[in-house]
């Protein structure tokens, strides 16, 4: 579904580039993620994807097609929800999807169910002027999927959100690429990455480090084995085991054989979080 090899580009009046050479694939189905920090280049790249930049050097095509080929018909079939809201603030969220609905062709979700999905129909008919951030973010989303597009491109999706509405969008979003929706998301939110994408690229100033699912890149970067809390008498102490071979280490299975209270235990898996510091020698900050 998106196609991308050696794309730079550079802001008018800039000396070096913003990108350098990016190149990577998105098969249709996919859940995608971009992850950087503030700065990295992620927000350029999706800007260019949807054709909001241009002069760009290199080839990206969207569904076959070169970008710079497409008109405007490329918005019938691609969504973006932004990170930061922009809606009318003076109409209602009703009111807001049935003029962006004027936009398109053909819609294929009504306002009220679109605004269900998100859990603002019992606010359709409330001034978006009265809307908290988080309501706002969803707006964005419900916006973006009107016209069922092809390919959905998320801007930090759950960004200001409380954590029922963050699982709520991350529910939907699984539930869109089940039905063949591709998915391309920007974040720095590795939880998120982890929790929701079939690949995630890394991305720090304006080239991509490494590609891969996040199971391969823990298996790959984290430490094969598990760690047992238990009791010492009045204390609490630990002990780590390789996990290649635990049924036959004696001293794991005297430990939990044994009649200190166990607390717990768990795999010493490491974090996208730690892995992309490792990987590319930088911290995520927000």
């Amino acid at each position: 579904m998106i196609r991308v090899e050696n794309l730079q580009f550079a802001y008018s009046g800039a000396k070096t580039d913003t990108l350098h050479g990016l190149d990577f694939t998105i098969d249709k189905g996919e859940i995608f993620g971009f992850l950087g920090p503030s700065g990295s280049g992620k927000s350029t790249t999706q800007k260019i994807l949807i054709g909001l930049l241009k002069n760009y050097r290199g080839s990206i095509e969207l569904m076959g097609k070169q970008v710079r080929d497409w008109d405007n018909s490329l918005y019938e079939h691609i969504g973006v929800s932004f990170e930061l809201p922009n809606h009318y603030l003076k109409l209602t969220a009703r009111e807001n999807l049935e003029h962006f609905a004027g936009f398109y062709k053909h819609i294929e979700f009504s306002p009220e169910t679109v605004l269900k999905w998100v859990d603002l129909h019992e606010d359709a008919d409330k001034l978006t002027s009265d809307f908290s951030k988080g309501m706002k973010i969803r707006l964005n989303v419900a916006r973006a999927l009107m016209h069922n597009p092809q390919i959905l491109f998320l801007d930090e999706p759950t960004s200001g959100l409380d954590p029922v509405n963050a699982k709520r969008i991350k529910d939907l979003v699984l539930d869109l690429r089940s039905k063949g929706t591709t998915i391309f998301t920007t974040t720095h939110n590795m939880s998120l990455a982890d929790q929701l994408c079939d690949r995630v690229a890394f991305i720090t100033n304006g080239k991509i480090s490494t590609i891969d699912a996040p199971e391969k890149l823990k298996a790959k970067y984290g430490k094969r084995s598990v760690r047992v809390d238990y009791m010492d008498n009045t204390h609490l102490a630990n002990q780590e085991f390789e996990l290649d071979g635990l049924g036959q280490n004696q001293d794991f299975l005297q430990l939990i054989q044994s009649d200190r209270r166990i607390k717990r235990i768990h795999t010493q898996e490491t974090t996208l979080d730690n892995i992309f510091i490792e990987v590319t020698g930088k911290e995520l900050v927000q």
